[in-house]
């Protein structure tokens, strides 16, 4: 014998009502009887408007959430988050060894040890973003099938990770660049709109991939191999104008202007060319236009960042499910 059920309506008082396979045409769709008494979605994507004062209301729990988990990452470590320092430090090492003295790079830049830790701080912050968002979904099923909050909010909160490293990595490289006979100038000030930029950049690329991670796997097998593309092609360890001489002579200068438009050598670029003043004269040297570069960075951040907004919310309510 069948019942009637309770269901709620928008206004959220119960109601009962008949079953809908009982009524008398006996062709009312589910859908349409939904519709007749006011039911919505529990799992409905809200408006555009209505999820970015979501995520501007949990402001705190994501800058909170970032903090958590960076404490967490290190604290099974002796020496703590000094790692998040050391790091992209012994990395720089292992690259002036092998492109500065082996393969000789540094003969072409004045200060090649600030040029070359200021260009693996920067990158690190896109390469980490990137890897990160990609695991924001996928790592956290738990969280997003317990609560109710925008899924976004993943996302942000590990590009926020990111950001904090990349804080105390510029504190010392500011240390490293006067250590190397670089003085402080009035261009120093010229990396927080450098840094706002990339900030935005790696918002928008790490929502792109949150997505593609949440629901395709394997693309965390292969991001490996494209951020290390990415590295090799982004003039972290040399000029890109210097090493791309013979494309232009063969009529293939289209390559290096691609190489020096991504945008990972544009913010890399103008790091370098804000911190360090011996740059100046290498820029100039190979003709680098940073006029453009300013232009090409705010563009990437606009793009990277609607885009991936925009593609990541429109699967707003698939994460978690299945």
């Amino acid at each position: 014998m069948s019942h009637p059920e309770r269901l709620s309506t928008s206004g959220g008082e119960p109601v009962a009502t008949a079953d809908p396979s009982r009524n008398g045409s006996g062709t009312a769709s589910l859908a349409e009887f939904a519709a007749q008494h006011k039911l919505t979605q529990s799992a409905a994507r809200p408006s555009l408007a209505r999820y970015v004062r979501s995520l501007w209301d949990r402001r705190s729990f994501i800058w909170n959430f970032a903090s958590a988990k960076t404490t967490a990452t290190y604290s099974g470590s002796r020496m703590g988050q000094v790692w998040q320092v050391l790091t992209p430090l012994l990395n720089a090492l292992v690259y002036f060894l092998m492109f500065g003295l082996l393969l000789g790079q540094r003969k072409d830049i004045t200060n090649y040890t600030a040029f070359l830790i200021c260009g693996v701080f920067v990158f690190t912050f896109s390469q980490r973003s990137l890897s990160a968002g990609a695991k924001s979904i996928g790592n956290n099923l738990s969280l997003i099938r317990a609560l109710h909050f925008p899924r976004a909010s993943l996302p942000l909160a590990y590009v926020i990770i990111e950001l904090q490293q990349l804080l105390i990595s510029m504190a010392v490289l500011l240390v490293i660049v006067v250590a190397t006979g670089e003085p402080p100038t009035w261009y120093w000030l010229l990396i927080v709109p450098a840094m706002l930029c990339q900030l935005v950049f790696n918002i928008g690329i790490s929502l792109a991939i949150a997505r593609l991670g949440a629901f395709v796997r394997d693309i965390q097998q292969l991001l490996p191999f494209i951020t290390r593309t990415w590295l090799y092609t982004s003039g972290v360890f040399f000029v890109i104008a210097s090493r791309t001489e013979g494309l232009v002579e063969s009529g293939h200068g289209w390559v290096r202007t691609v190489m020096e438009l991504n945008p990972a050598a544009v913010f890399i670029e103008l790091f370098r060319y804000s911190l360090i003043e011996s740059y100046h004269a290498d820029a100039a040297k190979y003709g680098l236009d940073h006029g453009m570069m300013w232009i090409a960075a705010v563009v990437w951040a606009l793009v990277a960042f609607v885009g991936g907004f925009w593609y990541f919310y429109r699967a707003e309510e698939r994460y978690g499910r299945g």
